[in-house]
C-alpha cells in the first residue's frame, strides 16, 4: 500500500450481521492502525449498497437465520466483494458471514441455501447450539498462537481440500470436527465473537500485515491481559 494512501476498511452489511460484539473488529483494525501511524478510511455497507471491490481489508458478522439469507442473496447478485478478493484483498468473515463464504448453509428450517462460494467449506444445521467460551490452537501457518472468544450458533462446517482449518479444539465445538474457522489465501473465516479481533490482536495484526507490509511494534498489555485472563479460565490446568 502506498505510503500517502489510506488503509481502505469494508464492513459489509452492518444493518443485517453484526451481533455480538462483531463490529468491534472493525474498531481494532482501527485502533492498531492508527497507533502504528497508518491512515484509516472506514466504508460500511449497507445491504442495499453495492459492496466497493477497492477496500483492503473486508468485514462481515453473524447474525440470525433470515438476514444471513438476505445477505446470501444480495451478496450472490453483486460481485463487489469477489472481484476485491481477486484484487488482492482480504476477509474476516465471521459466524453467519463464513457460513455465507462456503457453497451451502441451513436456512431457517435446515433447507440448503446457496452461498456465494469464496470458501470450500458447506454447513448445515446441527442437533443442538454451541455456545460459550471457545479455546483453540491456531494453524502454524498463521503463527501457532491460542484462539479465544465466544462461540453461539448451531452450525455444522465441513472443510473441503481448497481451505486449512484455522484452528484445533482445545476447549468448545467450532466447525463441530474437532476444528474451528478455515483459511486460505488472505481469507479466515471462524465462528467466534468476542470480538474476534480484540481477543486475539495478533490477528488483526495479519490482516493489517497483508494490507500495509511489516508493523511497528505496539503496547497490547491491555490485549494481554484480556487473552489470559480469558484463557486462563476456560483452559484445563
Amino acid at each position: 500500500m502506498p505510503s500517502d494512501s489510506a488503509l481502505r476498511i469494508v464492513w459489509i452489511y452492518p444493518d443485517l450481521l453484526s451481533t455480538y460484539g462483531d463490529q468491534g473488529n472493525v474498531l481494532i483494525l482501527e485502533q492498531r492502525a492508527r497507533k502504528r501511524g497508518i491512515p484509516v478510511e472506514t466504508i460500511y455497507v449497507r445491504s442495499a449498497d453495492p459492496v466497493p471491490d477497492s477496500g483492503d481489508i473486508y468485514l462481515i458478522g453473524g447474525g440470525e437465520d433470515r438476514p444471513q439469507i438476505l445477505a446470501a442473496e444480495r451478496l450472490r447478485r453483486d460481485n463487489g466483494l469477489s472481484r476485491a478478493i481477486d484484487n488482492g484483498a482480504s476477509l474476516l468473515a465471521v459466524c453467519a458471514g463464513y457460513q455465507i463464504m462456503g457453497t451451502v448453509f441451513g436456512g431457517e428450517e435446515g433447507q440448503p441455501v446457496a452461498g456465494i462460494g469464496l470458501l470450500d467449506i458447506e454447513s448445515r444445521r446441527g442437533p443442538s447450539r454451541a455456545v460459550g467460551e471457545l479455546a483453540a490452537e491456531v494453524d502454524t501457518g498463521l503463527g501457532g498462537h491460542m484462539l479465544t472468544g465466544f462461540e453461539n450458533h448451531m452450525g455444522v462446517t465441513r472443510l473441503g481440500s481448497a481451505v486449512r482449518p484455522l484452528s484445533r479444539t482445545v476447549v468448545g465445538t467450532g466447525n463441530g470436527d474437532g476444528t474451528e474457522g478455515c483459511h486460505t489465501g488472505k481469507i479466515v473465516g471462524t465462528y467466534l465473537h468476542g470480538p474476534a479481533l480484540a481477543r486475539n490482536p495478533w490477528l488483526a495484526d495479519v490482516f493489517l500485515g497483508w494490507a500495509t507490509g511489516p508493523l511497528l511494534p505496539i503496547d497490547d498489555t491491555w490485549y494481554d491481559r484480556l487473552r489470559k485472563e480469558r484463557l486462563t479460565t476456560v483452559l484445563p490446568t
